[in-house]
């Protein structure tokens, strides 16, 4: 039988999760300040600072910059982490440990460690080409796929853990080739797990910072470099107001997502 919940857990569950929250929501109201530095709106609330945004062409500029990194981090991430993760299950190494290991080190190490390697990496490529290089969003969406691959590793080796190891053998035992298992019989078992490493990739790229950091200068501003650096030079209003928008659509993708793949089980 299933054990559900007591009543006092979903209470404290609730707690959690309202202490976790709280510090998004209070974004919202300031957002919507008249004032030109971050305060608590008053009696007048106004929405100068999403005007702001639309009349700096440089957040929109962030934005489509963040998203194109993004998305090829997300994919080339997802590939790798795929790529691995099939090898490792499909073959089963003795030393499948040790690659393990390596694989997840950028998730232990310190940030600044990588972010350092990776900058000198850059640095590096920049005497021999000018496309992955220091400071150009394909280098920081190398960088950022990078930092991202352990987690997609970690996703799919979970949906990978609940394969049925028998279907791949018998699609073997009938001569089925290795892109016949991968593409018929393994990938259609463990597609939520691909997509769910994807989008995480996508986010985890889109809220990178630290990294971005030191391998970016004044061509490759994104988002999160654009928000700090308002942040630094003066608190602008005008990050709040952002926050509340990447808030709205973070919720809409989750929701997104959400039903579209309780769609897709109701089908299966």
């Amino acid at each position: 039988m299933t054990e559900r919940p007591t009543a006092i857990a979903l209470f404290l569950a609730a707690m959690v999760a309202v202490f976790l929250l709280l510090p998004l929501v209070a974004v919202v109201p300031v957002s919507f300040t008249p004032a030109r530095f971050l305060s608590m709106p008053g009696d007048v609330w106004s929405l100068r600072h999403y005007q702001a945004l639309l009349d700096n062409p440089a957040w929109a500029e962030s934005v489509w910059l963040s998203t194109r990194i993004g998305l090829l981090s997300a994919t080339i991430a997802t590939a790798l982490a795929l790529a691995f993760s099939l090898g490792v299950w499909m073959f089963r190494p003795w030393f499948s440990g040790i690659l393990y290991g390596f694989v997840l080190l950028p998730m232990v190490a310190p940030p600044v460690v990588s972010a350092i390697t990776l900058y000198f990496f850059l640095i590096g490529l920049s005497k021999f080409n000018g496309i992955i290089a220091y400071d150009t969003w394909v280098g920081v969406a190398v960088a950022h796929a990078v930092m991202i691959a352990p987690f997609a590793v970690v996703m799919i080796t979970v949906a990978l853990s609940q394969v049925d190891r028998r279907i791949d053998l018998a699609a073997r035992g009938f001569g089925a080739s290795i892109s016949q298992r991968v593409f018929r019989v393994i990938l259609p078992n463990i597609r939520f797990g691909v997509i769910t490493a994807a989008f995480l990739s996508f986010v985890l790229s889109w809220e990178e910072i630290g990294v971005t950091l030191f391998i970016t200068s004044v061509n490759a501003v994104t988002l999160p470099r654009m928000m700090w650096m308002g942040l630094r030079d003066n608190i602008d209003p005008a990050i709040a107001a952002i926050s509340v928008l990447l808030i709205v659509i973070v919720i809409a993708a989750i929701l997104a997502k959400t039903i579209i793949a309780a769609r897709w089980r109701q089908r299966g």
